[in-house]
């Protein structure tokens, strides 16, 4: 086990990392069927944190039988939806009790900010198990009157049955909890696939989710590869449904794997998004929330506000503005209690985004701030900030999914939204304004599946998220998620 010099971990966080993870089959803690680990390394310096299981076609096998035979018959299968509901808000008591280990697990394993880690992603994956705790008594069918005399007619709202759950590095505890809240809320039992880059946390929540008292083969934790483990799930022929998180060359892999059983597919995939500054803003509050939106968990966001179109009135304000921001940032390891930025997650990602940025450059873009690897030890890259540039520059067109923003200038506004939605993603976008028909007009016309007024990364259970076009399929959170894991059946009586 190495960690980071300095770092006071808890107790529970140093226990965990001092031995090798197993894979969560059927309520019990086993290895790999191939005896295969892997390491599990910290970003911020490239040292090992520990070993895990690497889960394979086998093993997921084994998982997806353990999950059909809890579905379908023993004590899950019979359970009344007001005990799932204890059951998940068990669950979230027990989360809030280890709070600091997940904050800590999540930080070492993913990079970002302690700071972040124990604020945002621990309390709001607390939360989503809470909201879905109370869904899972509120989900009903409804009574029909039809046009054929004599007959009773009405809807039942079913679980869709074993769901593979394939989770991305970005956010790891907070992508568990958006997928197994509802499946479990309504029923389902789960096969969940944690980032081979980041299952630390996923493989903790395992351990809470069997002291709540989850009945053995619920949920099966399996740490392992996409190309195995991940395409062992989308294949599989007894897999009803799938969940995907992540990026859209990956997310069309896996909706044509899963056409061998037409199983439901449900994708929260890649963005572009346009974050758009009317020269009528707050410039103050536009200029945090451009850096909010690209700069927060060192832009490795889905929704990113990557694309920052800014009024040319107001150009040189918020460029100017935003690269105070982007210099003064503090780029540090996660567990540094000054950091206000964490490393990527990993050397292939910061290579993606380093190699970007150079085309970027070569094709004639120029880098106001950063543009460039920190140096030194672990995946850091500099907050950066990108003008000059065209619309055909690959800086533009592709998913950078790092800490760095175009600024481009505009200066009709009436021609904002072409420019917006010329993008094959659809996930979100902000519009900063004082003009509110102009921020209700604007909103509807763009193409994305979050749209945020005069703020950026603003999240809750209740508000569905998804996006149009090639960001996905589905919506993740609200009541719009209950869709992705039931089927509704009709019933029609004749009396």
């Amino acid at each position: 086990m190495a960690v980071v010099e300095g770092a006071e971990l808890t107790s529970r966080t140093k226990e965990f990392l001092s031995s090798n993870r197993k894979l969560l089959i059927n309520g019990d803690w086993v290895d790999a069927a191939s005896g295969k680990t892997f390491s599990v390394t910290d970003p911020a310096t490239g040292d090992e944190l520990c070993q895990v299981a690497e889960g394979a076609k086998e093993d997921i096998d084994r998982a997806v039988k353990a999950a059909r035979a809890a579905f379908e018959s023993g004590p899950w299968a019979e359970m009344t939806p007001n005990v799932r509901s204890k059951l998940l808000w068990k669950l979230s008591q027990l989360i809030e009790e280890n709070a600091d280990t997940f904050a800590e697990l999540e930080t070492l394993d993913n990079g970002k900010a302690l700071s972040i880690s124990k604020a945002v992603d621990i309390p709001a994956s607390i939360e989503n198990f809470q909201y879905m705790a109370g869904w899972a008594t509120k989900i009903d069918g409804r009574l029909m009157t039809l046009s054929m005399p004599n007959t009773h007619a009405y809807t039942l709202r079913e679980p869709v049955g074993v769901v593979g759950q394939i989770i991305p590095w970005n956010f790891p505890m907070l992508m568990a909890a958006w997928k197994l809240a509802p499946a479990l809320a309504v029923g389902c039992t789960v096969v969940l696939k944690p980032a081979e880059q980041t299952p630390l946390t996923a493989l903790l929540l395992g351990e809470l989710i069997t002291e709540a008292g989850f009945p053995p083969g619920v949920v099966n934790v399996i740490s392992g590869f996409g190309e195995t483990a991940g395409a062992a799930i989308a294949e599989h022929p007894d897999v009803d449904k799938v969940a995907f998180t992540g990026s859209t060359e990956v997310g069309k892999i896996i909706l044509r794997a899963a056409s061998g059983n037409l199983k439901k597919v449900s994708l929260e995939l890649g963005g572009k998004s346009p974050n758009v500054v009317f020269a009528d803003a707050n410039l103050e509050a536009a200029v945090g929330g451009a850096a909010t939106g690209i700069f927060f968990n060192q832009g490795q966001v889905c929704c990113a506000g990557s694309r920052l179109f800014i009024e040319k009135k107001a150009f040189d304000n918020v460029v100017g503005g935003l690269s105070d921001v982007a210099a003064g940032m503090n780029v540090a390891p996660g567990m540094d209690a000054a950091c206000e930025m964490g490393p990527l997650v990993s050397d292939v990602q910061l290579q993606r985004v380093t190699d970007l940025v150079e085309q970027g450059k070569k094709d004639g873009a120029t880098a106001v701030v950063g543009g460039e690897p920190v140096g030194g030890n672990g995946y850091f890259y500099k907050p950066t900030i990108l003008t000059d540039t065209k619309p055909d520059m690959s800086v533009i067109k592709e998913e950078i999914f790092g800490p760095v923003v175009t600024a481009i200038p505009f200066e009709d506004p009436n021609e904002i939204v072409a420019h917006a939605n010329d993008t094959e993603y659809g996930l979100a976008a902000g519009i900063w304004t004082r003009d509110i028909s102009k921020a209700h007009a604007t909103a509807r016309a763009i193409k994305a599946g979050t749209v945020w007024i005069n703020c950026y990364n603003a999240f809750d259970p209740h508000m569905p998220f998804g996006g149009y076009k090639q960001s996905g399929i589905g919506r993740e959170m609200g009541p719009e998620v209950l869709d992705l894991y039931t089927e509704v059946k009709s019933v029609c009586v004749a009396l």
